[in-house]
């Protein structure tokens, strides 16, 4: 199946901490406690096709509001983020079937350790759990997985950076398991660079 994927729309706004900053300002800013929320939404205009079980679209909206809380000691930082996913209903699965799914609830959590101005790397995980569906009154069995993973960054000019990162399945509860590794290359531009 080819074709374009659902749009997904992300509003994010920091509540306490993290200051808006000059590019001179930025370079000596130290951050303490960070405490920010964001709100994302998938809108089903994707390609769907009901008489196929995969599909590049949804054919329903996802909502999934979630806090962000980041705390700096020095060098190191902690971040948890707690998140929860509704689901509106797919009234077209699969030849006019009726699609449920309960809301799917995460944790996530990062450890970050910056070496230098130019270099960080990250211990990551990931909790899940809920999100049960239901195919016209007949339910699924209930996912729960602990995903974890590394992040690493390098700064290599004010314009470039690069990342690497993976994870893996440390623990889940149906046969949805599976790992993922990828390199990421950034150009920043602009703001007085």
């Amino acid at each position: 199946m080819f074709g374009l994927g659902d749009p997904l729309l992300r509003l994010s706004v920091n509540f306490f901490g993290a200051p808006a900053l000059s590019l001179g300002d930025f370079a000596a800013y130290r951050q303490d406690l960070i405490v920010g929320a964001s709100l994302e939404v998938t809108v089903p205009l994707g390609q769907y096709d009901s008489s196929k079980v995969l599909n590049v679209g949804t054919n329903r909206w996802s909502i999934k509001p979630e806090l962000g809380f980041s705390k700096a000691w020095g060098q190191l930082t902690l971040e948890v983020i707690p998140a929860i996913t509704f689901f509106t209903t797919n009234n077209d699965f699969l030849r006019g079937k009726t699609l449920e799914q309960d809301p799917i609830y995460s944790l996530q959590g990062h450890i970050i350790y910056q070496s230098s101005p130019n270099f960080w790397g990250a211990l990551d995980s990931t909790y899940y759990v809920g999100g049960r569906t239901t195919v016209e009154g007949k339910q699924g069995q209930e996912p729960e997985n602990v995903r974890v993973g590394m992040t690493a960054a390098l700064s290599m000019s004010r314009h470039q950076s690069i990342k690497v990162y993976g994870s893996a399945g440390a623990f889940n509860r149906t046969d949805n398991n599976f790992w993922a590794v990828g390199v990421a290359w950034q150009y920043r531009w602009g703001g007085g660079l």
